[in-house]
């Protein structure tokens, strides 16, 4: 009989991308499906997968969901996106989260997860952005590139440091689609400077499957 791991993929708009309410393993059109439909494919009936981003969350919103939406799932492994919205919620609308309490709240979630399930493996996601066809704009947040891009790096900092803090694998994808844009434009990758297209979810797909192999080997 096999023994069936649960993958669960958390995060923020780029991690949601359509996926369903009712059935949380119709994950979406973006990477979670690119992963399941290749992990389905070169591991058959070896893996479960379920999707729990939400769109627009902060890292606060996602420590809220904590117990619906990690703890009492029990995942084997887990990916987590998380921090544009730290930085772009505050730009638009002053209801951001300052870097300091993302890291400290990051903390606390990491924290509460591993000593509810210490047999978990999670994995922490880069933040990132691209502007523009303009050099100073991006179209999610105009006329605030410099701002926005700034914040989501510093956010992307202290991820990485949660991530080295606790022990968790982390994946670069800033520079990843930094390189990108000198291939195509920005906005064939990320088409508001945020949300990516299918190539710019091919592309993490591509660097989350690198991230899973150092995860499973791991253990």
């Amino acid at each position: 009989m096999l023994n069936v791991k649960t993958i669960l993929f958390q995060g923020d708009s780029i991690t949601d991308c359509g996926r369903s309410r009712d059935n949380f393993e119709a994950v979406g059109t973006g990477y979670p499906l690119f992963v399941k439909a290749q992990f389905g494919t070169d591991y058959p009936q070896e893996f479960v997968f379920q999707n729990r981003g939400v769109s627009g969350n902060r890292i606060v919103d996602l420590y809220a969901r904590i117990k619906a939406d990690i703890l009492n799932l029990k995942p084997d492994y887990m990916s987590i996106l998380i921090g544009v919205n730290d930085v772009w919620h505050e730009l638009a609308s002053h209801n951001g989260v300052a870097a300091d309490k993302f890291e400290k709240i990051y903390g606390m979630l990491i924290e509460e997860i591993q000593e509810a399930l210490p047999d978990i493996r999670i994995m922490i996601l880069e933040p990132f952005c691209l502007k523009g066809p303009s050099t100073d704009d991006c179209e999610a947040i105009p006329d605030k590139w410099q701002q926005f891009r700034g914040g989501v790096e510093e956010r992307a900092v202290r991820a990485k440091r949660i991530a080295e803090r606790y022990n968790l694998v982390f994946v670069p994808l800033q520079e990843m689609f930094d390189k990108a844009a000198l291939t195509a434009p920005p906005t064939y990758w990320l088409g508001d400077g945020v949300h990516p297209s299918a190539m710019g979810h091919e592309l993490i797909k591509r660097a989350w499957m690198q991230g899973f192999e150092q995860l499973r080997g791991d253990r």
